[in-house]
């Protein structure tokens, strides 16, 4: 199993930015793939970006790409999410999230951060 941590949430004000920091112990070599999702009051879990680790390949949801970052230290175990040009629309809790392989599916994510806020003011 692997633990992960996030930091970094807080509230912003629109057009601002915020950097997550999510570090993973426990059995980290079984994860191939770190990323982030995010939930809305009311709306489904929805995958945000993720990175994978050997090779350093990345990928966004559309609703985020050229405004937000993933990248990752892998001494460190570490992923963290850039978040730049915020909208009232990206409030949310964002959840660090690992995997064995690349997915946009909550479901198969293998395993969970508590979460973090981040509310974006208008």
């Amino acid at each position: 199993q692997v633990q992960l941590v996030e930091s970094g949430g807080g509230l912003v004000q629109a057009g601002g930015s915020l950097r997550l920091s999510c570090a993973a112990s426990g059995r980290t070599f079984s994860s191939g793939v770190m990323g982030w999702f995010r939930q809305a009051p009311g709306k489904e879990r929805e995958f945000v970006a993720t990175i994978r680790w050997s090779g350093g390949s990345t990928y966004y949801a559309e609703s985020v790409k050229g405004r937000f970052t993933i990248s990752g230290d892998n001494a460190k175990n570490t992923v963290y999410l850039q978040m730049n040009s915020l909208k009232p629309e990206d409030t949310a809790v964002y959840y660090c999230a690992a995997s064995k392989f690349v997915t946009d599916a909550a479901a198969r994510v293998g395993s969970w951060g508590q979460g973090t806020q981040v509310t974006v003011s208008s």
